[in-house]
């Protein structure tokens, strides 16, 4: 199963993430498997020339040849949190002194009103998921092979146009919460506090 793929059965997340812990942004799954995160920028294939588009295919093709291990793609789809960006957008209307930039913040939060009323605003973004499986007690050993493809990773879409980041503890926990609580995430959005708790209980385990 894939590692965000939602399972049918009806069981808790806890049971179908089987998330041992997170550490310096690397997740520990059971069986000594680790897996890093990467956010990838995007490449707007279609607005390319036909010769660009051929050498993208090209550079890509080059790209999935030369890789240091196997990846997974994720594409997250998400709907935006439009009621905090009004209440934003209100506070700024609070704070303007000046009348016509008021008229503007005024105008522009009517649009944005009208324009949420009846249709979904949405982000995309897009993941690689880097793997490990080592032998236990191998964190330093896979933290070291995970940031080692993962430069090898980023250089080679680098070359594609893309640029890469790799999330740390509290981005990647964000990420599983989002995609299995998306209601919950919006109103109780991971904390650092979580990320430390995770930790200490998975130093406690290991020692």
């Amino acid at each position: 199963m894939s590692l965000l793929t939602k399972s049918r059965t009806k069981v808790s997340a806890r049971q179908q993430i089987n998330i041992r812990g997170v550490r310096d942004g690397i997740l520990l799954l059971p069986h000594n498997r680790y897996r890093l995160v990467l956010e990838v920028s995007s490449v707007n294939f279609e607005l390319k020339s036909e010769a660009e588009q051929d050498a993208l295919i090209d550079t890509y093709e080059s790209f999935l040849n030369s890789l240091p291990c196997p990846l997974q793609i994720l594409i997250r789809i998400r709907e935006l949190d439009m009621d905090k960006y009004l209440a934003d957008l209100k506070g700024r209307l609070a704070a303007e002194n000046e009348t016509v930039y008021q008229e503007q913040i005024k105008r522009y939060s009517a649009f944005v009103q009208r324009l949420v009323a009846n249709n979904k605003i949405l982000s995309r973004r897009f993941y690689v998921v880097l793997p490990y499986n080592g032998a236990a007690d191998a964190f330093e050993e896979a933290k070291e092979h995970l940031k080692l493809n993962a430069d090898l990773v980023g250089k080679g879409l680098m070359r594609l146009g893309m640029h890469t980041r790799r999330l740390d503890s509290l981005e990647v926990l964000d990420l599983f919460h989002s995609f299995y609580n998306p209601v919950q995430a919006k109103r109780q959005p991971i904390s650092d506090r979580v990320v430390q708790l995770l930790n200490s209980s998975y130093i406690r385990r290991e020692s």
